[in-house]
């Protein structure tokens, strides 16, 4: 056989196995990561006692100001979100060191005290885990970086693969073997959205480099990180501690200064070293309209409020390393781009599910004939991942209404219960025979977006989250759509080779 036609064959076989080592994990992270283009959404749903009330955010800085003060001793630094529509409140973040811990708060903007609504994650937990995987920071990172990874030879080799890879884009036959039929559904979505897929597969690495391929920053700037950032532009000059106290001014005062200086109200303001004599204020303002993520700061001194130094202008690796981020988190698109690229998330995990599904049909024996250890366990990990995950997610919702609002660690329950309702249906995915596994694990995650609706409803009931209603509906209804799916009769398997059938 000659160079070239063993190449497609390999190609095919790359595809393959590279997607289903992966598969998993990147379903995970495509689920998570297209729930967080609404992010926000989410977490003004899962507190439902905020209400979107006008605040004065130079009163609402003050008085945050005070309450870090009770909270943190002089050291490390503070961070202050001022509320806005989206997240009416004021969200404060305080350290001792760069290295942690964090920890947060959710004020009041009048009292600058907690809020009294429900302790929650929100969708943050989804945003997190659509790159942390729940995981310590660096593991979790490195391993959604690595099957990114993973993710971009399949692209590419899939690509190779098929030869009639935008004719398959018009063909679709259900009627025929099951296994066509999922391979056209397989090359329909994978194509359809082929574009978005090899965008954010790419900008995510890029978004991950700095952790995945750290040692050009540790060698040229050592013990002194934050030079690189000053020097990248992305903040302004550091200034140490001096280690002499002193009173700052309210950080109400620097909102003004800020608005003034910038020509614009600040999105957060950031206090390095508080309570020092050399301590400062940097205003953060939104990022500029555009691909770019950037945020433009001004830094003053916190004790006389003259201006210390604002961030520079951006370097061309910078620029680049902006626009990758604003491209993959699409911070710049307006309600109907952010639709379409929810639309592309959920074709990303559908080519993901429908791949790892075609290769357990590609396998399955005929009629009755007992699967393979191996075929097995694959089609369990399928059970427990395409339909475990959509559980665990519409339990997270749940019991963000179930759950008692004063509850104590009520965070940690609301995680639980995705991963409770995870493992449950997993669970009872593995332990039923093949021809019942999918429609009741299936039936199982519908029941959970569909139980949402009623305890909003009842335990809420406001206007306001009626489309967020409707979304878990329809969530609801297209696993119920799968799980119907999933109890037709099975057509006469194909009995095509692997490699041919990655070929058609």
């Amino acid at each position: 056989m000659s160079q070239p036609r063993r190449f497609r064959p390999a190609m095919a076989w790359l595809h393959t196995w590279a997607g289903l080592v992966v598969g998993w994990v990147l379903f995970a992270v495509f689920v998570t990561g297209t729930a967080s283009y609404y992010k926000d959404d989410i977490s003004r749903w899962m507190r439902p006692e905020l209400t979107e009330t006008p605040a004065d955010p130079a009163a609402a800085a003050t008085a945050a100001g005070a309450y870090l003060a009770r909270q943190s001793d002089g050291t490390g630094g503070w961070l202050v979100k001022l509320p806005t529509a989206e997240v009416p409140a004021t969200e404060v973040y305080w350290w001792t060191s760069f290295a942690g811990p964090f920890h947060h708060a959710l004020l009041d903007p009048a009292t600058g005290e907690p809020t009294q609504a429900r302790e929650t994650k929100g969708g943050d937990f989804l945003y997190r885990f659509h790159y942390e995987l729940a995981l310590p920071s660096a593991w979790g990172r490195w391993i959604v970086g690595a099957c990114a990874m993973v993710l971009l030879i399949a692209l590419i080799s899939g690509i190779i693969t098929h030869r009639r890879i935008f004719a398959d884009f018009f063909t679709f036959r259900p009627d025929r073997s099951r296994q066509r039929a999922w391979l056209d559904a397989h090359n329909l979505v994978g194509v359809l959205a082929l574009p978005f897929h090899l965008m954010i597969t790419y900008t995510g690495l890029m978004l991950l480099a700095s952790v995945l391929m750290p040692w050009g920053v540790r060698t040229a700037y050592r013990d002194q990180p934050i030079l690189y950032y000053e020097e990248a532009g992305m903040m302004p000059k550091y200034r140490p501690a001096t280690g002499q106290p002193a009173a700052g001014l309210p950080l109400g005062h620097f909102v003004g200064l800020a608005e003034r200086a910038g020509g614009e109200r600040p999105e957060a303001i950031l206090v390095s070293s508080p309570g020092d004599a050399g301590a400062t204020v940097s205003a953060v303002f939104e990022e500029p309209r555009g691909l770019a993520h950037l945020h433009p700061q001004i830094a003053f001194d916190a004790v006389t409020g003259a201006e210390w130094a604002r961030n520079g202008v951006a370097g061309g690796a910078t620029r680049v390393e902006a626009v990758m981020s604003g491209l993959h988190q699409a911070h710049f698109a307006g309600p109907a781009l952010r639709v379409l690229f929810f639309l592309c998330g959920v074709m990303g995990a559908a080519t993901v599910a429908s791949g790892l599904v075609l290769w357990v049909v590609a396998r399955a024996p005929r009629d009755a004939a007992p699967e393979g250890v191996g075929l097995r366990l694959v089609r369990i990990l399928n059970v427990g991942a395409i339909a475990g995950l959509p559980a665990g997610i519409g339990a997270f919702f749940l019991a963000n209404r179930l759950l008692p609002p004063g509850l104590a660690g009520r965070p940690d329950w609301e995680v639980g219960a995705f991963f409770g309702a995870w493992l449950t249906v997993a669970a009872v995915g593995a332990a039923m025979p093949r021809v019942r596994a999918w429609p009741v694990a299936l039936g199982l995650a519908a029941a959970c977006f569909l139980a949402v609706v009623p305890a909003d409803l009842i335990l809420v009931g406001e206007a306001r989250f009626v489309t967020f209603d409707l979304a878990m509906l329809g969530a609801a209804s297209v696993l119920v759509l799968a799980a119907r799916t999933a109890t037709r009769p099975r057509a006469a398997l194909s009995r095509k080779a692997p490699a041919r059938v990655a070929q058609a």
